[in-house]
């Protein structure tokens, strides 16, 4: 096997007349890792992927698929890819069955349908025609059709938009799957806990630039644990105390004022231990307490807050 990386973006730039859609950016995906590329509407990511996926050139900078640019050598790409785009039009009146036998009259080495049925738990709706599905099932049904080919790097834009909660879960078994197996995947995706869940590596864009990247461990790490509880209607908010020299942060949460304190390395233990011991000391009721590490919502909205200032 190679040692090059599956996919390479070096420097990318895309322009819409004077819009920057992409400003700039830089990463690799490695072979038999899952990439997650997060950030807000308009953030550039599906532009990104339409370049990785041969829709349209580079502006300026470099990207490669399998050590090939993918819009000038397409042909010899896009049969070792798979594509889920966010959006994908079926013939309402052909069955799920006839959909994927049509699909696979044009895919080398394709999966057989009942094969490719299976790994997305679609066998029971072959005699179904498309029209009828939810919008969670085509979102399988795209996901069966980008495997067709087995391919070796997956591009899955938003795969799970649609889903309800069992799906979801059934999705992610399969592309964990696809990994473990060696295949590559490239997911772009709003579901923060799928990136946690999936996601060897990650980036987050803002406005066309990669603002953080890493391991999800690299990505949380230095943004902290929290404390948290919800203010008694009898303190001021300057009767609040100030762990470790920390004052909190007042939101409004369902009506309700609470406050959370952000601690740093490993202080989180003695943030609340402080915290109890003033309660204590002031006859005090926490409700609501909450203590929990960083997650990567509180990251993401941090870069794009920090971002956006």
């Amino acid at each position: 096997m190679s040692n090059e990386p599956a996919i390479r973006v070096v420097d990318l730039r895309q322009r819409y007349g004077d819009f920057e859609a992409v400003a700039g950016i830089s990463f690799e995906v490695r072979r038999g890792e899952l990439f997650a590329l997060l950030g807000t509407n308009g953030a550039g990511k599906t532009t990104t992927l339409e370049t990785l996926e041969g829709f349209r050139p580079a502006h300026s900078g470099a990207v490669r698929v399998l050590d090939r640019d993918p819009h000038r050598e397409r042909r010899a790409v896009r049969e070792r890819v798979g594509i889920m785009l966010q959006e994908c039009g079926f013939f309402g009146e052909l069955t799920v069955a006839e959909t994927v036998d049509h699909w696979r009259g044009f895919t080398p080495r394709a999966r057989s349908r009942d094969e490719v049925l299976d790994l997305v738990d679609l066998r029971d709706k072959a005699g179904v025609r498309t029209r009828q599905l939810s919008g969670g099932q085509k979102r399988r049904l795209d996901l069966a059709l980008a495997l067709l080919g087995r391919p070796e790097v997956m591009f899955l834009d938003e795969p799970t938009t649609g889903m309800d909660p069992e799906a979801r879960h059934a999705t992610w078994r399969t592309v964990r799957d696809l990994v473990a197996d060696g295949t590559t995947v490239l997911l772009t995706t709003h579901y923060l806990e799928e990136a946690e869940q999936l996601a060897d590596r990650l980036a987050m864009m803002h406005r066309g630039r990669i603002e953080l990247s890493g391991t999800l461990a690299e990505v949380l790490a230095g943004h902290g644990d929290r404390v948290s509880f919800r203010v008694p209607d009898r303190l001021q908010v300057a009767d609040l105390p100030a762990p470790r020299g920390r004052p909190a942060e007042v939101t409004v949460e369902g009506g309700a004022p609470v406050a959370t304190y952000t601690t740093a390395g490993d202080d989180l233990q003695r943030v609340l231990y402080e915290l109890l011991r003033w309660a204590d000391e002031n006859a005090v009721r926490l409700d609501g307490l909450q203590a929990r590490s960083a997650s990567l919502e509180d990251v993401f909205l941090r870069t794009a807050e920090g971002a956006t200032r």
